[in-house]
């Protein structure tokens, strides 16, 4: 990381008076990273061009505000994960989520969870994939985003912390609520699967 910062750090200061070709340089940088985010942190029905698209914006805006203190790709993806929890605030939740909200596939999936015959096929690893982000949709937008990056990215609560500006301790109480409502939205469909 150190070594593409000290790559950035000419691109960043023309940048900074206007070149449009440092300007390309740094999204042409820091574009994989910010599209990782984006797509990690949005619904899967979303489209992220727009959302990537104004993590940029707000990097160029702000680009007078970057001290240095940090790693230029630090604090663009702090300006990526405050872009997507604003994002996912934004959108409106459906207030009930019903079994019938689930394609087929999800369905058939919770309804071969307790197969005697060894539960699910791993064939199955898609689906079981789009029901874990349906529910992960289900969250509040900053429950969500330290779910993903704390148990789905692996990241310590020390970097959460750091990335969403939350203290460690609020990380550790988002992720205990968020865990725990997961498990209720979860158990909420497991009696419906009964009735089918």
């Amino acid at each position: 990381m150190a070594d593409e910062e000290v790559d950035l750090m000419p691109a960043l200061e023309a940048a900074r008076a206007g070149d449009q070709a440092a300007c390309k340089d740094l999204v042409g940088n820091l574009f994989p990273m910010v599209a990782a985010i984006v797509h990690r942190h949005l619904p899967r029905r979303d489209q992220p061009e727009d959302l990537i698209q104004e993590v940029f914006i707000k990097m160029f805006q702000r680009l007078d505000q970057y001290r240095g203190d940090k790693p230029l790709a630090h604090w663009v993806s702090r300006i990526a994960v405050t872009t997507c929890i604003d994002h996912l605030r934004a959108q409106r939740r459906r207030p009930e989520w019903r079994r019938a909200d689930l394609s087929e596939e999800q369905s058939n999936l919770l309804d071969n969870l307790d197969d005697p015959r060894g539960g699910p096929d791993p064939a199955d690893a898609l689906t079981a994939r789009e029901l874990v982000y349906d529910l992960l949709d289900r969250l509040k937008p900053q429950d969500r985003t330290v779910l993903v990056l704390l148990d789905l990215e692996q990241r310590s609560v020390r970097e959460i912390a750091e990335l969403t500006g939350y203290s460690e301790t609020l990380v550790k109480v988002r992720a205990f609520r968020a865990r725990r409502k997961l498990r209720s939205l979860f158990l909420e469909l497991e009696p419906l699967a009964d009735e089918t």
